[in-house]
């Protein structure tokens, strides 16, 4: 079966986004133990990654656990929000886009309350793509088989109509198990060299 889509995951493929230190620095800032600041706010995190919060809810609650006022609490999601955007890899992003229009094109992330809107004012992802699906959005996250699913349905296409790029394993083992063409990312040549390789399957 021809493939008709490709679906690219976000971080770690359209961004890099590696590690800065932003927990431990904030754990040393708040006199925390070492892991305690994911410890106390794992729950806000999970939340708020398939939308059970808003954004308000999330800041209260942040300040409520850690007993912040609001200053510091703006500090540290500003900082947050640094590390999760990370840095567009230009590269992959120019070829994604001229995907179309030979093919339907989404972008599937696990997310977190408020990326949209940051995504779009920072990189224009809407601009470069046919669909985005958050799981904020949808209230499901990857690996969970059913949000490869209602990509697919929102795109128009049958799942083994579709190349799926993420960094990873569990994921792309996952589109896998729903049918798709899932590829592994490990750098850009690669990734566009074995996409490549499946559109002319």
């Amino acid at each position: 079966m021809p493939i008709r889509a490709v679906v690219f995951d976000i971080g770690g493929v359209l961004e890099d986004t590696p590690a800065t230190g932003v927990a431990e620095r904030w754990e040393e800032a708040f006199r925390l133990r070492p892991g305690e600041l994911n410890e106390r706010l794992g729950g806000v995190w999970e939340a708020g990654a398939i939308g059970a919060v808003s954004e308000a809810e999330v800041r209260d609650s942040i300040a409520r656990i850690l007993r912040l006022d609001d200053a510091p609490v703006s500090a540290f999601l500003a900082d947050i929000w640094t590390e999760y955007l990370g840095t567009l890899i230009v590269e992959l992003a120019g070829y994604f886009s001229g995907l179309r229009p030979r093919y339907r094109t989404a972008l599937l992330s696990n997310s977190f309350v408020g990326a949209r809107e940051r995504e779009q004012e920072r990189y224009g992802f809407g601009d470069i793509t046919d669909l985005i699906v958050y799981s904020h959005e949808v209230g499901m996250s990857k690996p969970d088989p059913h949000i490869y699913q209602l990509t697919c349905d929102r795109l128009g296409v049958l799942p083994e109509e579709v190349v799926f790029l993420d960094d990873r394993a569990e994921c792309v083992e996952a589109a896998l198990d729903a049918g798709m063409r899932g590829i592994l990312f490990e750098d850009n040549d690669q990734a566009v060299a074995d996409i490549e390789a499946a559109l002319e399957l």
